[in-house]
């Protein structure tokens, strides 16, 4: 077990501590009104972390406090790490960014698109052309999830067991030919949706490389980097660290709710998309190899011009999540000013997101109010680790973005 510690004063890192002082206040707050139990900040500048903070509960109940070691479910943030595995397989040569997803997947050979109607009565004609792993990767793949309630495709999904993204007791192979047997909600390459794309993607690691998903993170991925505690289970031995998840109440305060099933061994549906914990030291280690585009102590994962690839904007025409989404992301404040690449979301007009956010800063954020990002023109990464499922839109990842750049004085 490796944990997260400071390396250096934010002064000599050229962060403003007046200003990360008001961070720790921000979220200290939170946690004092009730609304987040506890969370773990960490601010590092040219790969030495200048500013750690801990603070509240990683279970209330039990009174156990948030430490550096503690380990999170990220959620969501697990898509990047299903990117950068996609990615070394590009550049191995099994895969191509503009492979009919049909070429690894037989379930996705003759997509349809929907026209019109709901339920029974839905209407699809055959996809102008195939979907491709850059679609995947870009989330316009025409994919979507059950749980959003805005679209007939979506209650198509809840119709066919996904309205948490997995028919119950399914593998991966077998939810993905699910995924494949449904219409999707437009032609791919037209919109930007959030959706179930990245478990599609971690199934093709799977059939490209021979291995298991959970294999190939741990064999290419967690041990080259050092990532100690990664992974989608948590061991006997690592279960007192796992922080305890709490959804948000209509109150506004916050109760425990069910987390993913980490502990009793592997699980059976691995999820590229969401399925992974990790602790404060491996998410550090995860950005900064992507920090230093590709490279960590000597351990290459990626070519330098792969990470670049993969933190700049693919939306077409530049456009934003904004403008480019479907009614989920058009609805989701923040989205201005805000590009997606392949896995992450980027930074492409500082002044449209109304933080002092640097051009090109990139990263994601996970259901459990998680999120990360990289700066690379400021050689800065900032992690906010916490454990609330919120019942609308999370504030964090713009409050983090926010507070954490105004601390950058040069």
């Amino acid at each position: 077990m490796a944990q997260l510690r400071q390396e250096a004063e934010p002064n000599e890192a050229g962060l403003d501590t007046q200003a990360l002082d008001r961070l720790d206040r921000h979220f200290a707050h939170e946690v004092d009104e009730g609304r987040l139990p506890g969370f773990l900040v960490a601010v590092a500048r040219g790969g030495r972390v200048a500013h750690l903070t801990t603070y509240g509960k990683r279970d209330i109940a039990a009174g156990l406090p948030v430490e550096a070691d503690t380990l999170w479910r990220i959620y969501s943030m697990t898509k990047p790490v299903t990117a950068v595995a996609a990615l070394m397989l590009v550049e191995e040569g099994g895969l191509s960014l503009d492979d009919p997803v049909a070429r690894h997947l037989p379930a996705f050979a003759d997509p349809r698109v929907y026209v019109d109607g709901s339920g029974a009565e839905v209407r699809t004609r055959p996809a102008a052309g195939p979907i491709r792993v850059r679609h995947l990767m870009t989330h316009t793949a025409g994919l979507t999830f059950g749980f959003y309630h805005t679209h007939p495709v979506d209650a198509l999904y809840r119709d066919a067991g996904l309205e948490s993204s997995v028919p119950p007791g399914k593998d991966l192979a077998e939810t993905i030919e699910v995924y494949g047997s449904l219409p999707l909600q437009f032609e791919p390459g037209t919109q930007w949706n959030y959706s179930v794309a990245s478990n599609v993607l971690g199934r093709i690691i799977e059939v490209v490389s021979g291995r298991s998903l959970d294999e190939f993170f741990a064999e290419r991925i967690f041990r080259p980097l050092g990532m100690t505690d990664a992974g989608f289970q948590v061991t006997d031995e690592q279960a007192p660290r796992l922080a305890e998840l709490y959804g948000e109440q209509e109150d506004g305060g916050i109760a425990p709710v069910p987390g993913l099933p980490l502990r009793g061994g592997r699980p059976r549906f691995l999820s590229g998309s969401g399925g992974l914990a990790m602790s404060a030291h491996d998410l550090h280690r995860f950005m900064e190899m992507l920090r230093r585009r590709g490279e960590l102590d000597g351990t290459r994962l990626l070519a330098p011009g792969t990470v670049d690839l993969m933190t700049r904007n693919h939306l077409p025409g530049d456009a934003d999540l904004r403008s480019f989404g479907s009614r989920p992301a058009h609805d989701v404040p923040g989205n201005e000013g805000v590009g997606f690449g392949l896995g992450v979301s980027v930074v492409i007009d500082p002044a449209r997101t109304r933080t002092p956010a640097g051009l090109g800063t990139y990263g994601w954020t996970g259901v459990a109010s998680t999120a990360f990002f990289v700066d690379p023109g400021r050689d800065v990464t900032v992690q906010f680790l916490t454990q609330v499922r919120p019942r609308g839109t999370s504030s964090v990842f713009p409050a983090v973005r926010r507070l954490a750049h105004e601390a950058i004085r040069d």
